[in-house]
């Protein structure tokens, strides 16, 4: 059984860093939710380092600006690691060819064009149409508040026939943007594998964005030591199951994503609930909690 707890306060003195999820526990996509930034500054004043590792498609600058429209403080944190990042520098290094067909919002052209400097050999990516690629990078539907997985359906029919692997900039299936679900990159790449494509991913519970995070914290002269280290989040396939794969404990925002499972108060899960639905998973969180804070 998971421990549920009612702050962060109450464990965080047994940990060094956190690695702390955005959507859904800090924020909403649309407002920052103030007691998980409260939480955040509270354990940075006792000497704790707050790494944000998100799964969002976009280099981490993009990201900071985000938190800063929203109304995250910088003294909330200490750096920001994203999937963006770390399937950013995949692509430079070759891992789907050098002629992409990109399949995602405008938003996200910066994955494309504010490319680190620190990447000896980076290759030069062109986007180039379906027809003409080597591979796909995806990084979510063109459309996210209309289009779902199905969509793309004949479009990967056509890539797979041309034997093109897919570059997952963000595994999560779905997030809350305030209270409309919409489907991520991990939702299409998901449908890319079931018609037997290859879809590569980077991001949370894949091991490419824990490493880069490590090398963060080691190049700022943090402890990136797992058994200092808490990784909390509302994503139980991404968060939890991440952080379980790293031997990293962690802390289960129920209020989240999952947030229906566990009884109608979003901020005290039902115990019972709780323990009946991750008695039926392979992992369970080191503790629990309604929402940070």
């Amino acid at each position: 059984m998971s421990q549920i707890v009612k702050s962060l306060a109450e464990i965080s003195a047994d940990y060094d860093t956190l690695l702390c999820d955005l959507w859904g526990c800090l924020h909403n996509g649309k407002a920052a939710f103030p007691a998980a930034v409260a939480a955040l500054q509270g354990f940075r004043a006792k000497g704790g380092t707050v790494a944000l590792l998100t799964n969002a498609p976009r280099p981490n600058r993009f990201v900071i600006e985000g938190l800063d429209r929203l109304g995250v403080p910088r003294d909330a944190w200490d750096l920001v690691v994203s999937s963006g990042d770390a399937a950013q520098i995949a692509m430079l290094e070759g891992a789907v060819g050098t002629r992409v067909h990109h399949i995602g919002p405008e938003k996200d052209d910066g994955f494309f064009t504010a490319l680190p400097d620190d990447l000896p050999g980076a290759l030069t990516i062109t986007r180039v149409p379906l027809d003409e690629a080597e591979g796909i990078v995806c990084t979510g539907p063109f459309d996210e508040l209309t289009e779902t997985p199905e969509d793309y359906r004949a479009r990967f029919l056509f890539a797979k026939a041309k034997g093109l692997k897919l570059l997952c900039a963000n595994p999560d299936l779905v997030v809350d943007m305030g209270e409309t679900r919409i489907y991520c990159a991990g939702a299409l790449a998901k449908l890319y594998d079931e018609m037997g494509g290859t879809s590569l991913y980077y991001g949370k519970p894949h091991a490419p964005i824990y490493e880069l995070t490590r090398a963060r914290l080691a190049a700022a002269g943090r402890d990136g030591d797992p058994a200092g280290m808490l990784a909390v989040g509302d994503g139980f396939f991404t968060d939890v199951q991440g952080g379980t794969g790293e031997g990293i404990d962690t802390l289960f925002v129920t209020g989240g994503l999952e947030a229906a499972r566990f009884g109608a108060d979003v901020e005290n899960p039902d115990p019972a609930k709780l323990e009946g639905w991750l008695a039926g998973q392979s992992f369970a969180p080191t503790y629990s909690i309604g929402r940070l804070r």
